[in-house]
């Protein structure tokens, strides 16, 4: 088995700040140490998945790499008392893809506390519709519901709808019966929106408002942010009293131009989301209610199957802006 070799995307520096990226055969006795052996048969992308394949430094330190921090997959080999070989599972988060060789590889071989198994429900390739992704977009609707936000309250902002968080919230908000609006700098992703159960579209421009005003006309019960900066400032002005905003993201901008009077004045919450060390138990919740209650029904024409071969080429797209929907990755 350890001399067996498997296909992977491999990204790998070659000097003056370029990287460049190919699928390698690598050996599984390469591979780190950890409680799993998993078979690899689907990932999906993410934009962390696109960071690390373009060398930033603050995802992956240390290149050649392969990246994916998604997978889902068979255990081989298990020294776990709660994984069996034969278990299907999914793993995402924590260090895998960032500087553990990632999903974006046939095998990855993990800790046993970074995997959870597949609900029943859930085929694995339809685990990676969802992927971190998703996972992330349902901790943000569980953290509305719970604090709580009810439908009858008004309507909920997300942001960077037509990403894979943004997207996903949508459509788990709609079918938990949410008005949603969602912003957007797409103008043909508007029927793809509608699909999802937007009921109103608002461009960037009309979410990001410049103004310097300190406070805003209270419109949202609840926001689910995936692109932070001045469209998250802009709305944390705009929520209203007692309202709830939930952050996981800050491909706008990591900088928060804000007073605190949203918050002593409207008393209004900002919750912070991190999936990448969300802890077990919370997990196996997130998972079975995205195969049970809150699973949902994603256009076909916005889920992109990829083989590794043809991930790299997406990967460019995914950098400048052009990709919209879900990717899952067929490493089969």
């Amino acid at each position: 088995m350890q001399d067996r070799s498997y296909n992977a995307l491999v990204v790998m520096e070659k000097g003056d700040n370029t990287y460049s990226r190919e699928v390698q055969l690598k050996k599984i006795k390469d591979l780190p140490d950890g409680d799993l052996l998993i078979r690899v048969q689907y990932s999906s992308l993410n934009y962390k998945d696109a960071l690390s394949a373009s060398g930033n430094r603050g995802v992956t330190k240390r290149y050649p790499h392969v990246p994916g921090i998604d997978a889902a997959g068979i255990v081989e080999e298990s020294n776990s008392e709660d994984f069996r070989p034969g278990d299907k599972v999914i793993a995402t988060g924590f260090d895998l893809g960032m500087n553990t060789s990632g999903g974006y590889g046939q095998y990855i071989r993990i800790p046993a506390e970074w995997a959870v198994h597949c609900p029943q429900q859930l085929s694995l390739r339809e685990s990676m519709l969802y992927g971190t992704a998703g996972f992330t977009a349902a901790q943000s609707v569980d953290k509305l519901i719970n604090f709580p936000v009810r439908p009858e309250q008004g309507k909920i902002l997300v942001s960077g709808a037509t990403g894979g968080v943004g997207s996903i919230a949508i459509a788990i908000l709609t079918k938990l019966s949410y008005r949603v609006a969602a912003v957007s700098g797409k103008p043909e992703a508007e029927s793809f929106l509608n699909q999802l159960g937007a009921e109103e579209i608002i461009t960037r421009q009309q979410a990001a408002n410049l103004s310097g005003k300190l406070l805003l006309r209270e419109k949202w019960a609840g926001v689910i942010d995936t692109v932070g900066g001045e469209i998250l400032a802009t709305a944390i002005k705009s929520t209203a009293y007692g309202g709830v905003i939930t952050c996981c993201g800050n491909v706008a901008s990591p900088e928060l131009p804000l007073s605190v009077y949203p918050f002593i004045l409207r008393g209004v919450s900002l919750l912070g989301i991190d999936s990448a060390k969300c802890p077990v138990h919370t997990r196996k919740r997130i998972w079975q209610k995205l195969s049970d209650e809150w699973r949902i029904e994603y256009p076909d024409s916005q889920v992109h199957d990829c083989s590794l071969p043809e991930l790299s080429g997406i990967i460019d797209e995914m950098l400048l802006g052009r990709h919209s929907g879900r990717v899952i990755v067929n490493l089969l």
